[in-house]
């Protein structure tokens, strides 16, 4: 693995266990069973410190005895480094010799009272310091995402989630916490979250691939059929079911070659699917909402989408007695462990009572007059 280096090659680092303290425990956390890659040696700096020999294999062990050599430098003592390393002196000084042993260089002189580093030793130090502080300062980045916030939240939502779900609250959630960029992907087609990288998807439950974590976002969703007032001073609202035939119904098509799909009512326990005529056709709900508003004809929709244009006034609502729910939204994402922050922010407010938040009447957030 540990082949010769060239500056034209891309270098490999293999992180190794560790056996020195917290310092290197957290790299090890961070970054074992991964690779460094870079492809200049020479602008990197973990690669300086690290390929002291650009001709030689860097030995397993090495990453910890350079971290374990670096508090040794700065301490100039082998008991002051082992208590903070955690290890005892004895040990501590066997690995210093060890890593010297396997090098052919000395890099430390020391008696039985003082330390001190070699020439070889500080000139190493000076190339090792650049690197411990660029790990450092990595996990130290890392450790704050862990505890605010932070970073880009990618979601991959269905039509109906995105406007329904995401947008009522994602003016708050931003500036909630304004160090998080909410990236949105709105598709028809369920996805495979973790290979898209996305952190998150909301959707159906059929949606829910079997080994992920899924978090109900709502009871069912009531359906609305609305229509504008404009529309029903040309033509009489319908009483029943059977009086759509006479109107023009805002149709969905979710497939360039598929069906309209049929429109479906609920009446003391009898399902009744009608297959409806209308001039629009969309392929998704906000789009068949913002064609009701523009008298256009009736929309079939969900409570959620149509309630800020009923509260306005821009659409009435019909047949509300027959209107079935629909099956309710989840938001899925893999494992239970350390679920990044800003997700476990956005699961929360989303799922975060009403009344925390009040109500407030919002036009349609995908469109503006």
């Amino acid at each position: 693995m540990y082949g010769n280096f060239s500056a034209n090659r891309t270098i490999l680092i293999s992180i190794s266990s560790s056996r020195y303290g917290r310092p290197y425990r957290q790299m090890r956390g961070a970054l074992a069973g991964r690779q460094i890659l870079t492809r200049d040696p020479k602008g990197n700096a973990i690669s300086v410190a690290l390929a002291t020999e650009r001709n030689s294999a860097m030995n397993r062990s090495d990453l910890a005895d350079l971290n374990a050599f670096v508090v040794v430098a700065n301490q100039l003592s082998f008991r002051a480094a082992s208590t903070q390393l955690g290890v005892t002196a004895s040990a501590l000084s066997h690995s210093m010799r060890q890593l010297e042993e396997r090098h052919g260089v000395r890099l430390l002189h020391r008696t039985t009272r003082s330390v001190s580093l070699t020439d070889a030793g500080l000139r190493l130090l000076e190339q090792l310091r650049p690197a411990i502080d660029q790990i450092s300062g990595a996990l130290e980045t890392l450790n704050q995402q862990r505890l605010r916030p932070f970073g880009r939240l990618r979601i991959h939502a269905s039509p109906l989630a995105a406007p329904a779900i995401i947008a009522p609250m994602w003016g708050r959630f931003l500036s909630t916490y304004p160090e998080v960029h909410l990236e949105l992907l709105v598709d028809m087609i369920p996805t495979d979250v973790v290979a898209g990288r996305f952190d998150a998807g909301i959707g159906p439950k059929h949606w829910v691939a079997t080994d992920m974590i899924a978090v109900r976002l709502s009871g069912p969703m009531k359906v609305a059929v609305v229509g504008a007032p404009k529309y029903f001073e040309r033509r009489r609202p319908p009483r029943t079911v059977d009086d759509l035939a006479s109107h023009s119904c805002i149709q969905y098509r979710f497939t360039t070659d598929g069906a309209a799909v049929p429109w479906t009512f609920e009446r003391n326990g009898r399902t009744k699917r009608m297959s409806l005529a209308g001039r629009v056709t969309v392929n998704v709900p906000d789009l068949a909402v913002r064609a009701a508003v523009d008298g256009l004809g009736i929309a079939y929709t969900v409570e959620s989408l149509a309630a800020p244009f009923l509260r306005t006034g821009q659409l009435v609502r019909v047949l509300e007695g027959v209107s079935p729910s629909l099956e309710t939204l989840f938001l899925f994402y893999p494992g239970h462990r350390q679920v990044p922050a800003a997700l476990r922010a956005f699961i929360d407010m989303i799922r975060a009572p009403k009344s925390a938040h009040g109500t407030r009447s919002l036009k349609n957030p995908f469109f503006t007059d």
